[in-house]
C-alpha cells in the first residue's frame, strides 16, 4: 500500500436509491395494483408517458414532477429517471424498441440551415449533441441518471419494466444516411440502426434492445366498477355542480 495515498471516506450518498434493474421487492405489485384499478374503474384503458411517471413514482416512493426536458420526471435522491411507455403485442416477446427522446431542433439549437440529403454524418453530429447537453445538464443535479420503460399490450394484462443508464453518444461511434427527410443512424461496430431523426417535426427517436433483467407483470382482468358505484361511495350529489350561464 502506498503510504503516500490519502485515505478516503466511502460516499454513501453516491449510491442510487438501488441497483439497475434491481427493483424493491414490492414494486411489481405496486405496479400491478394500479394497472388493476386503471382497468377496473376505467375498463379497457391505456398507459402513456405521464401517467407511467406517477404509477412509477408512487411505485418506488419517489417524487413525480413532470419537466419539460422529459428527462428528470422522477426523482428520489441523488438519481433521475425519465419514463417511456410503449406498446407491443406481446410485451414480454418485446425485443428491439424505439423510444422517442423528444425534439431536438438544429434550427433553433445551432441556427443550422437543414438540408435533408446533405451532410448527414454533420447533421447527426449536431443532432447527438442537443442529446447529450441535455444529460450533462441534467447530471449538474443527479449522480444517477436514468429511464424506466414500460412495454405494455393492449389489454394491459402484460406489462415488462426495465431500467437502462441516461448515457452520452459519442459521434464518432456513428454514421448517418438520408432516407428522403428522415435521417437514420447508424452503428460503426456492427451497422445496427441506433436513430432516426426526422428533419420535418425535429423528432429524436433511440432505438434499443431490451435487456434479459426485466420485470414481466401480468394481472387479471377486474371487473368494471360501475359508475354509480363510485358516486354512491363518495357520496356525490348535484349539489357538487355549479353551472354558469355566460349570455352576457
Amino acid at each position: 500500500m502506498d503510504k503516500n495515498a490519502p485515505k478516503l471516506r466511502s460516499v454513501n450518498k453516491a449510491k442510487p436509491p438501488f441497483e439497475l434493474n434491481q427493483f424493491p421487492l414490492e414494486f411489481p405489485y405496486s405496479v400491478g395494483e394500479q394497472v388493476v384499478y386503471i382497468l377496473a374503474t376505467r375498463g379497457q384503458a391505456d398507459i402513456e408517458g405521464k401517467e407511467w411517471e406517477e404509477i412509477f413514482a408512487n411505485a418506488i416512493g419517489a417524487e413525480w414532477r413532470p419537466s419539460v426536458v422529459g428527462l428528470d420526471d422522477i426523482v428520489m435522491g441523488n438519481t433521475a429517471w425519465g419514463a417511456k411507455s410503449i406498446l407491443a403485442a406481446k410485451p414480454s416477446k418485446a425485443g428491439k424498441i424505439r423510444l422517442i427522446s423528444g425534439r431536438n431542433d438544429l434550427i433553433n439549437s445551432f441556427d443550422y440551415n437543414v438540408q435533408p440529403g446533405l451532410l448527414p454524418d454533420e447533421h447527426g453530429e449536431l443532432v447527438l449533441n442537443i442529446y447529450n447537453a441535455r444529460i450533462e445538464d441534467i447530471k449538474k443535479d443527479y449522480k444517477h441518471v436514468r429511464t424506466v420503460v414500460l412495454i405494455r399490450s393492449k389489454s394491459l394484462l402484460e406489462c415488462v419494466v426495465y431500467e437502462t443508464q441516461a448515457i452520452r453518444y459519442e459521434p464518432e461511434l456513428f454514421y448517418w444516411k438520408w432516407n428522403k427527410k428522415n435521417l437514420y443512424g447508424y452503428r460503426k461496430t456492427d451497422n445496427s440502426q441506433k436513430f432516426t431523426w426526422q428533419s420535418g417535426g425535429q423528432q429524436f427517436t433511440i432505438f434499443e434492445q431490451v435487456p434479459k433483467e426485466k420485470i414481466i407483470i401480468n394481472v387479471r382482468k377486474p371487473e368494471k366498477v360501475p359508475r354509480n358505484f363510485v358516486l354512491n361511495k363518495v357520496g356525490f350529489d348535484k349539489s357538487w355542480i355549479t353551472i354558469t350561464n355566460n349570455n352576457d
